[in-house]
């Protein structure tokens, strides 16, 4: 291709071979229409024609990317997608015409394919959110359901132990009132028997009295001794009489004792109905019913033993009324007056007989509700197991809203991966130079206003690329390659380049480089704070990455050398960080003996001539050389900032490879810039040499921009050599590198101008085509005059 290029050249005159002394410069590619208008202007119809044919292939690509759009139903699969990806427009060498309609072509064909890949996204957005929703609804039941089965259990164990406690009363209760009954029926068994005793004794008295009348017809004073016998037993009669008063008093006591039994019995009844809504409430109870259970028999064993221990109470009461009745057979020995007491006892014994039968009725509809209980404790375990089967199927569907969680997530990413690996695909060859945004995070000095001046938009398309300045009131949106956020992390910035730094060890050219006003945070971003791990910049992680990867490469046969160099653009001179003596370094560059010039070689690769180059073979060399460098960097305070950068600063890492078993053999380039930020002379404050400082640095970044604006427009003429900086630059923004560019913005509402002035340039950059990356393999001539310095090995 150079050969083809060379060939189709006009011959130079004289005058421009002493205009361009120093290297046949790579911008005279894009002046070739000028260069020939002027030597030989008979040939200016056919490069016009050339140009009409390439306005009607622009045409025609215009039309079919409006097919294209209409015809954005078209499904794609993944071997589909991976094969649009890695195919390669078929270029012929002299058909442009043809080599345009197939890059056209090609590119609609990846648009389509974005497009498909971007509803696929959103379509996988929306299933996640659906299945996260489910997801919390399903999990809120199960919480739900926990609470509610944790109450019962309490209120089930409460009233548990509140019904064994009133189970215990009522079984005292009742062995009182049996062992009552039974001292009352043997008080009536022995009254009985006293009763016969008292009237066999009456008959044998009256049958004394008869002859005892025989008698005192003859003895007067046997009949004196009958009347004073007679008064005596008069007396005794009274004596028994007061007894008999004491023994109906006795009885009364024992009928008020029945009447607080009988009392005490309906409150037992209110109890019993107070203890079954009790239990129909515990019956809800999952767990404790099996328990309450097994609670209800042990409970029943205890009552027949409770039963046991009154009936033994009851012989104790009888044995008790066998004492009484035993007195009371004393006394009616010698009274027949006791029979109506005793008709009395007898009633009472028929009523406390009756009160032990009510009470048999009631252990038999108690013994009812227990069997009532263990039927429904049973149904309860039924009830019990289906809630279970219930729970588990409910888990069993939230194990699967997870799983499926789980693969919508992975294929968002792998969607993502693959939608990334689109996007740079188009990007590489369209030619475009990437452009990163990055907003640092508010400082305390920065000023205050009740609204933010940068934001981020939320819709799905502009979501990491879109980025909002207010100003006065009214929205400016911009879209870049990504945006970054104040709160993202150097690890997140440097994740998103670390495929393009690969680059460089695969054999292209790679530069980046920050722009921004001053305190936009162009130095953290590139440099960071080396000596924190989490804080580096891009540069430190760059090149721990180039050397990991290289090492790595080892195993496949590759060797690498590398050199790197750097160097500032100072007030418009060059100066060398890494001169062993700075200061006279400084001196040299300005003498007339020593001067730093730019050049150009044939094939793209750009020198600085008695520059220093530095053979690196680790990460430690590296960093012991920005350590350098950055001591010996031009810096000064200003008001917009404390420790502000006053040049370019430019670090070049050249990397060599071989692999010795396919003889394959590349050289990558990688350059990565740190500009000096662009400052406004009323808000900086700068005078004497940081007034020459600055109009130097706005000078330099006038000039890319000027370069920008010629690449922009397609002009023949690009203004490279007006700045030592553009110049330098000449082969990222107008070769067949692979550039990338960070914008760099400041949140202070007091800076919001110069931020937009800093948004509308990065647009520009980011539509600028400046050709499509090549790959420097098989360079023989250029490595072998490496390996005349170098040794693999």
């Amino acid at each position: 291709m150079m050969a083809s290029r060379n060939q189709n050249r006009a011959p130079r005159s004289p005058s421009s071979k002493r205009g361009d002394g120093d290297g046949v410069p790579l911008d005279k590619r894009r002046r070739v229409g000028a260069g020939v208008g002027k030597t030989a202007g008979s040939e200016r119809k056919p490069f016009g024609s050339v140009n009409k044919k390439l306005e009607a292939a622009a045409s025609s690509a215009d039309a079919s990317s409006k097919d294209a759009s209409e015809s954005s139903c078209i499904e794609f699969t993944k071997e589909e997608v991976e094969a649009l990806v890695n195919e390669k427009a078929k270029m012929k060498r002299f058909d442009l015409k043809g080599n345009l309609e197939a890059t056209t072509e090609l590119n609609s064909r990846l648009k389509l394919c974005l497009k498909w890949c971007q509803k696929r996204e959103e379509g996988h957005v929306e299933e996640e959110s659906k299945l996260r929703n489910d997801l919390e609804s399903y999990q809120k039941r199960c919480e739900d359901t926990e609470v509610e089965m944790r109450r019962v259990e309490e209120v089930s164990r409460t009233t548990i132990v509140e019904l064994t406690k009133e189970n215990a009363s009522l079984k005292e209760k009742l062995s009182k009132e049996e062992s009552e009954k039974l001292a009352a029926v043997e008080s009536y068994r022995k009254e009985h028997e006293a009763r016969i005793a008292l009237e066999t004794e009456k008959a044998s008295l009256s049958k004394e009295l008869e002859e005892a009348n025989k008698k005192a017809s003859l003895d007067a004073v046997t009949n004196n001794n009958l009347k004073a016998y007679n008064e005596s037993l008069q007396q005794y009669s009274a004596k028994l009489h007061s007894d008999l008063v004491t023994t109906r008093n006795l009885l009364q006591r024992v009928e008020q004792e029945k009447a607080a039994v009988v009392e005490n019995l309906s409150t037992v009844r209110g109890h019993k109905q107070s203890l079954q809504e009790q239990l129909a409430i515990s019956r809800a109870s999952q767990d404790e019913a099996v328990n309450m259970k097994h609670s209800l028999v042990t409970e029943v064993k205890c009552l027949r033993g409770d039963l046991q221990q009154v009936r033994d109470d009851r012989d104790r009461q009888l044995a008790q009324v066998q004492d009484l009745n035993a007195e009371l057979l004393k006394y009616q020995e010698n009274t027949g007056k006791s029979q109506a007491e005793l008709d009395v006892l007898i009633s009472k014994a028929q009523l406390l007989e009756e009160t032990c039968s009510s009470h048999r009725k009631q252990i038999s509809l108690l013994e009812q509700k227990l069997t009532a209980a263990n039927e429904k404790s049973k149904t309860l375990d039924m009830t019990a197991a289906e809630a279970r089967t219930g729970f588990e199927e409910q888990r069993r569907i939230v194990s699967e809203l997870q799983e499926r969680l789980a693969d919508a997530e992975q294929q968002l990413l792998e969607g993502e991966k693959l939608r990334k690996k689109l996007h740079n695909t188009i990007l590489e060859l369209k030619g475009n130079i990437r452009v990163f945004c990055r907003v640092r995070p508010s400082l305390p000095d920065d000023a205050r206003a009740d609204t933010q001046v940068v934001t981020y938009p939320s819709s799905l398309e502009s979501l990491g690329r879109g980025i909002d300045v207010m100003q006065n009131g009214q929205k400016y949106p911009f879209t870049f390659d990504k945006v970054f956020s104040h709160d993202a992390s150097q690890q997140d910035v440097f994740v998103e380049i670390s495929q393009l730094v690969q680059s460089a060890l695969d054999g292209y050219k790679v530069c980046i480089f920050a722009y921004g006003q001053t305190g936009s945070g162009k130095t953290y971003t590139m440099m960071g704070r080396p000596e924190a791990p989490e804080l580096k910049g891009l540069i430190p992680r760059s090149l721990e990455q180039i050397f990991q990867a290289s090492q790595v490469l080892m195993s496949q046969g590759w060797k690498y050398k590398m050199q790197a160099s750097m160097l500032e653009i100072y007030n418009e001179t060059i100066r060398d960080l890494l001169s062993p003596n700075r200061s006279s370094s400084c001196e040299s560059s300005n003498a007339p003996g020593k001067q730093y010039n730019i050049k150009h070689d044939a094939n793209g690769n750009t020198h600085v001539t008695d520059l220093t180059v530095v053979d690196v073979s680790s990460i430690a060399e590296i960093s012991s050389l920005l350590r350098q460098a950055a001591q010996s960097r031009s810096v000064g305070k200003t008001q917009m900032n404390e420790q502000s950068s006053r040049s370019h600063f430019v670090f070049t890492l050249r990397i060599y490879g071989v692999n010795e078993g396919t003889e394959q053999q590349l050289q990558g380039v990688l350059n990565l810039i740190d500009l000096a930020g662009s400052e406004r002379l009323s808000r900086s404050g700068a005078t004497g040499d940081r007034l020459k400082e600055t109009q130097a640095i706005n000078k330099s970044l006038s000039c890319l921009a000027d370069v920008i604006f010629a690449l922009g427009k397609k002009e023949d003429h690009v203004p490279f050599r007006n700045s030592k900086l553009t110049y330098l630059l000449q082969p990222c923004l107008g070769g067949d590198s692979k550039t990338l560019m960070f914008v760099n913005v400041s949140p202070d509402p007091s800076s919001v101008g110069e931020s937009l002035c800093s948004l509308k340039f990065a647009a520009r950059v980011n539509a600028c085509e400046i050709g499509v990356p090549r790959r420097q393999m098989n360079l023989r001539p250029a490595i072998a005059a490496v390996d005349s310095r170098l040794s693999y090995g």
